[in-house]
């Protein structure tokens, strides 16, 4: 009887630590679906890369500019 009372000890202990926890993880989620459900289909299949280019690329633009003009 005594390792019955220590596991549901345990078990209550959980619940109170984890409990809060998981209803805010459900309560966002939640809210994730209504706000993909209320987004349009365009935004929602829209490429998440960006548009702007990179460093990389501004400076290999800058280097071919370069080489057109000194030849």
């Amino acid at each position: 009887m005594n390792a019955f009372t220590g596991y549901a000890a345990v078990l209550v202990v959980l619940a109170v630590v984890a409990g809060p926890a998981l209803a805010w993880l459900l309560r966002e989620r939640r809210i994730d679906r209504r706000l993909r459900q209320a987004l349009p289909e365009t935004a929602q299949k829209s490429s998440s890369r960006s548009t702007v280019p990179s460093t990389a690329t501004w400076y290999a633009d800058g280097r071919r500019s370069k080489k057109l003009v000194s030849s």
